[in-house]
């Protein structure tokens, strides 16, 4: 008998906190900071939240193409796993 798989759950961000975490991003972006910064920003408040929701986060708060919102948002999800892991 084949067993099934479980979703994994993912859990879902207020709009309180995407919106947050964007302006955020806008902020230190119109400080003179990064793109690098301002996604590290917005992804340490979304990092649970699903890829979609933080890629969009990124492209509304720091000024990202979506193509180059997903390649931050890999780098920025290795860049905390280290971190934690140290």
């Amino acid at each position: 008998m084949a067993k099934t798989k479980k979703p994994k759950e993912t859990i879902t961000p207020s709009d309180d906190l995407i919106f947050q975490a964007i302006a955020e991003g806008q902020a230190l972006i119109s400080e003179g900071k990064t793109k690098v910064e301002a996604a590290m920003a917005i992804y340490r408040h979304l990092r649970e939240s699903p890829q979609e929701t933080v890629i969009n986060a990124f492209v509304e708060g720091a000024s990202l193409t979506p193509k180059g919102a997903l390649t931050y948002w890999y780098n920025c999800r290795r860049k905390l796993s280290r971190e934690v892991s140290e």
